[in-house]
């Protein structure tokens, strides 16, 4: 069920946890408040004249100079003045621009990369200074937030502003196996997102509702597990770029073992139960259908699977989901209760991480780190597996399993209920 209240769980989150507080006598417009604001005297005009140059000390920059020319689109239609300059010169071709962006090196998009920047705004130029071009672009953003209007003239007041992200991970999920989502609708949600500075993008692609990623090895997952609704490799592509461009990382999320009524109408061999004809739920909800654990085909059909979209999706961490899984399918089996007797499983949770294990050995395999909800955390989980933090409350604020799973030596996400 979070699923369907996860996007507003982390956009709650936002306000509640990421974002700094604001101070009571500010009528800056910030969100998330940056580190250090100084409010000065004056303000900047903006007119027709307004340019922007790029100094890199790296290679060029294709990211700033996107960024670069988004910012003054934005400007252009907020404002309504037409800026004469529609793109960023390198400061060798202008070195008095209205707005420089100083960069020092040109980085990775990844988990951890250096996100500070100074912006300093005077009644003559405006600065951004950063060590990454993801620096840059968190200060592009700020400034767009700053724009204002005063006696009748678009304006940015005078500050000096230097920021540095309170956490590393600032996600939003967004679930488009339950709430199918064309593709402009996810662009759009993608440019609000680094408006506020969110970096990750978790994108829940499988649930008992619809499988949503095109597989041209496993084509029943399209054919008979998307209803018609699914994105395609080459939009994916588009989509992550899009996102990167941006400075979002995306984190897809494949929800096995449970969660699996629409990946087993593909698939019925693959089941838990192998009575049960599975189809496509269409209402929310826990549902029994489950992949079996003791198949060696299952493991066979996943690797295939994982082999074919991990290549699309460049970041590090891959969702497997783990979650509400209840095993009514499992305890019923006669054939599943003998495997875990002869392996010496004493319940549903060690033969779940039994499951879990043998995903993290494939998706080692294609470089990936195996991302899992508090589900998957049990005594024999290894350390390594990233535990995504949903249920329980702790002390009215954060999540009982966040601090278990930290305390257990795990890396973790904490999704915040509002």
């Amino acid at each position: 069920m979070k699923k369907i209240i996860t996007f507003l769980i982390i956009n709650s989150f936002i306000i509640n946890l990421f974002a700094q507080m604001k101070p009571q006598d500010s009528n800056l417009n910030l969100m998330p408040w940056p580190k250090d604001v100084q409010v000065l005297d004056g303000y900047f005009k903006i007119d027709k004249n307004f340019t922007i140059s790029i100094k890199n000390n790296s290679d060029f920059n294709q990211r700033i100079q996107g960024a670069s020319t988004r910012f003054i689109r934005n400007l252009i239609n907020i404002t309504g003045i037409f800026i004469d300059q529609g793109f960023a010169n390198n400061i060798a071709k202008n070195n008095e621009p209205t707005l420089l962006i100083s960069v020092e090196k040109t980085t990775d998009l990844k988990l951890g990369i250096d996100e500070t920047y100074k912006l300093s705004i005077t009644k003559n130029q405006i600065k951004i200074n950063a060590n990454t071009d993801f620096g840059a672009l968190n200060g592009l953003n700020t400034l767009l937030q700053l724009l204002t209007v005063k006696n009748g003239n678009y304006i940015f007041p005078v500050v000096a502003i230097s920021d540095a992200p309170r956490f590393a991970w600032r996600g939003l999920m967004i679930d488009a196996a339950r709430h199918f989502m064309p593709v402009d609708v996810i662009k759009r949600n993608l440019d609000a997102m680094a408006y506020v500075k969110l970096n990750v993008f978790h994108w829940h692609l499988s649930d008992d509702q619809g499988f949503r990623i095109e597989s041209k090895k496993l084509p029943l997952l399209t054919q008979k597990a998307s209803d018609g609704q699914f994105y395609t490799q080459n939009q994916i592509k588009d989509i992550v770029k899009y996102a990167g461009e941006r400075g979002i990382r995306v984190i897809p999320e494949i929800d096995i073992p449970g969660h699996a009524s629409a990946f087993l109408a593909a698939y019925p061999e693959l089941a838990s139960n192998k009575t049960r004809v599975n189809k496509i739920e269409r209402f929310a909800g826990v549902f029994n259908p489950t992949l079996d654990p003791t198949l060696d085909k299952t493991y066979e059909l996943l690797d295939i699977l994982f082999a074919e979209i991990t290549p699309l999706f460049p970041d590090l961490y891959f969702h497997i989901g783990g979650d509400e899984n209840e095993g009514k399918d499992w305890d019923e089996s006669e054939e599943i209760q003998e495997f875990m007797k002869m392996n010496n499983l004493k319940n549903n949770h060690e033969l779940q991480t039994y499951f879990n294990i043998k995903l993290q050995k494939i998706l080692k395999k294609y470089g990936k780190v195996l991302m899992g909800w508090d589900e998957i955390m049990t005594d024999d989980m290894p350390k390594n597996a990233i535990i995504h933090s949903w249920r329980g409350k702790h002390e009215g604020l954060l999540q009982s399993t966040l601090i278990e799973a930290a305390k257990k030596g795990y890396k973790t996400v904490l999704s915040n209920g509002y």
